[in-house]
């Protein structure tokens, strides 16, 4: 029906101006238009309700393995005063802290857990194996019925494995293996920060064996942690084990050379007064003791300092929820998704209905 129109002046038509309740009125009559359709809008809400039923029953329900977890980073006050201490001795903090630390610091971490090596070596892990050899990458395509559809594709033709704990694999396994990272990070795992004042981390792993969700989580948690701190204190560790393989060969060298001035000193109490070489043998002895013993107590200092920001600059990953079995499950009630079907598929049936309807003849 279309709407009247005012003529001004003998100029073109002008709509009738809108009204609220004009255009209610309009939507009553179509929703009442509608319903005069009610065979059509029953079948319509079995037809959908079947189709939700039909739904949960084919679609295969997953485990979700939640863990929040918290990165507590170093603190700077630890390192001014190593660094001031450091400097009474001559030694520079700033360059054994090393500040391209920083590349991991904060939200860094979120990027870190998706990273296809922390991965790939996460799935090369054995899923049970006091019962088999498979590994977490075997059962993630065994329940995704990968590898039955692999088997019967004509490019590879063949079962293919995942062995735990391999280095090298072939060309096609390494390529189907990049193809499970792939679907992990783009479907099945979640990393985000809940807040962004605080320096908690949540991971969500959702996967289709209950076991293989819980394992993954927490093995992707454990190898990420590992690298983190060893890539967080790479430096300072190569410097405390530089240091201490000096003071340790410094120690048995300054017992060697306390032993061997104990000789010369009781040689030039037996020698003969008549010949002074026995005196300054032992005045060099004494001198080079004393030598070493100045080094091997600056090599002890640093030792110690460089101890001591190691231990302040190590973050620390500490878990706060893991995840515990029973493991949550995604399944939709089948009469929730019933419900869903049928209004939907009636709310576009009378979408439907009331379209055709304004369709001018």
């Amino acid at each position: 029906m279309e709407k009247p129109t005012h003529i001004i002046d003998g100029d073109l038509p002008e709509d009738e101006p809108f009204s609220l309740i004009n255009e209610l009125k309009n939507v009553g009559r179509s929703v009442v238009f509608a319903l005069g359709h009610w065979q059509l809008l029953l079948l319509a809400l079995i037809i959908g309700a079947l189709l939700g039923i039909g739904y949960v029953w084919i679609k295969p329900v997953s485990y979700t393995a939640r863990t929040t977890f918290v990165v507590e980073e170093s603190k700077m006050g630890g390192s001014s005063l190593a660094s001031a201490l450091a400097g009474q001795v001559g030694l520079d903090m700033g360059s054994l802290t090393g500040s391209s630390s920083g590349m991991l610091a904060g939200d860094n971490v979120l990027e870190l857990v998706k990273s296809h090596s922390l991965i790939r070596k996460t799935l090369l892990t054995f899923y049970d194996s006091a019962v088999s050899k498979s590994s977490l990458a075997d059962v993630y395509a065994e329940a995704k019925g990968w590898k039955e559809k692999w088997a019967n594709n004509n490019k590879v033709g063949r079962r293919i494995d995942f062995p735990a704990r391999s280095q090298k694999m072939g060309r096609t396994e390494d390529s189907l293996l990049q193809k499970i990272i792939n679907e992990i990070i783009k479907s099945d795992m979640q990393i985000a920060k809940p807040d962004k004042k605080l320096s908690f981390f949540e991971l969500v792993v959702s996967t289709l064996d209950e076991k293989l969700s819980l394992l993954f989580s927490q093995r992707l948690i454990k190898a990420t942690t590992d690298f983190y701190i060893d890539t967080k204190t790479k430096r300072l560790t190569t410097n405390v084990n530089r240091l201490q393989a000096k003071a340790d060969s410094l120690t048995i060298a300054l017992n060697r050379k306390t032993y061997s001035t104990a000789d010369v000193g009781k040689t030039l109490l037996d020698g003969n007064p008549a010949y002074s070489s026995n005196g300054a043998s032992a005045e060099i002895s004494s001198r080079d003791k004393y030598m070493q013993a100045t080094i091997y107590a600056e090599i002890v200092k640093n030792l110690e300092i460089s101890k001591t920001a190691l231990i302040q600059e190590t973050p620390t990953i500490q878990i706060v929820d893991d995840p515990e079995t029973p493991l949550k499950d995604n399944k939709i009630y089948w009469w929730l998704a019933a419900i869903i079907g049928a209004a939907l598929l009636a709310f576009v049936s009378g979408i439907l209905v009331i379209a055709f309807k304004t369709q001018p003849s």
